[in-house]
């Protein structure tokens, strides 16, 4: 694994000038993104900010990143479990200063880690379910470990972009969700391997949690985007 992207959060961590990460996507379309990783609460999009007083007890972090969001839970009380499968991501949140961050994928969590009061997927990470199949099957998974998640997405279906739309078409025409996204990130002359990336409006969640022992209690909306949910 080349870890483009936990090699870009080293480099802002260690003062370089980095113009941030390219996002590929599987048509070929790309966008370049500048980081916004280390962003303190303040900055953060609403919607994220307003859902943080729904996060009770112990936390596990999924795809922590440089550790923003565990470390403005730290600062709260909470026990905080952060975890991302990038090795860098994970060098650059222990350093940062989270407390207990590992090095998993999010496919590899089990009752092995312990309870947790809630489960946080913050920057568009309940992308992280992947698809409709994926996605239920491991909400199943999660039931016993959790009593809430706490996610945020963004409705695709908001873009008025050519090229994301035909995209969405083409998933449609596979069989597939219109948001789900097959994605690999570069950097510099880094490049990591492809994964796929789900986004969902709140009727498309709401669809796919069907059945898996979760509900959408409440959303919050954001000024753009994204949107929280509190699935219980």
């Amino acid at each position: 694994m080349q870890d483009a992207f936990g090699s870009m959060l080293l480099d802002v961590l260690d003062g370089r000038d980095v113009d941030g990460e390219v996002i590929e996507r599987d048509d070929g379309f790309i966008e370049p993104l500048r980081e916004t990783y280390f962003a303190p609460v303040r900055r953060w999009p609403a919607a994220e900010r307003r859902a943080l007083r729904w996060v009770g007890g112990r936390v596990l972090d999924v795809g922590c990143g440089p550790g923003r969001v565990s470390l403005e839970l730290q600062a709260r009380g909470h026990e905080v479990v952060a975890i991302d499968p990038s090795p860098g991501a994970v060098a650059v949140a222990r350093r940062r200063g989270v407390r207990d961050v590992r090095q998993m994928r999010f496919e590899d969590v089990d009752a092995s880690l312990g309870p947790f009061g809630t489960i946080v997927f913050y920057g568009n990470n309940f992308g992280l379910f992947s698809s409709r199949a994926k996605g239920r099957r491991l909400l199943k998974e999660m039931r016993p470990l959790t009593d809430r998640i706490v996610a945020s997405s963004t409705d695709p279906h908001t873009t008025e972009d050519p090229a994301h739309l035909a995209y969405q078409e083409r998933n449609r025409r596979r069989g597939r969700m219109a948001g789900q996204l097959r994605l690999r990130v570069r950097y510099r002359n880094l490049v990591d391997p492809w994964f796929d990336y789900l986004l969902v409006s709140p009727s498309e969640m709401e669809e796919l949690i069907e059945g898996t022992g979760w509900r959408i209690d409440r959303i919050v909306e954001g000024d753009l985007h994204p949107y929280v949910a509190l699935l219980t």
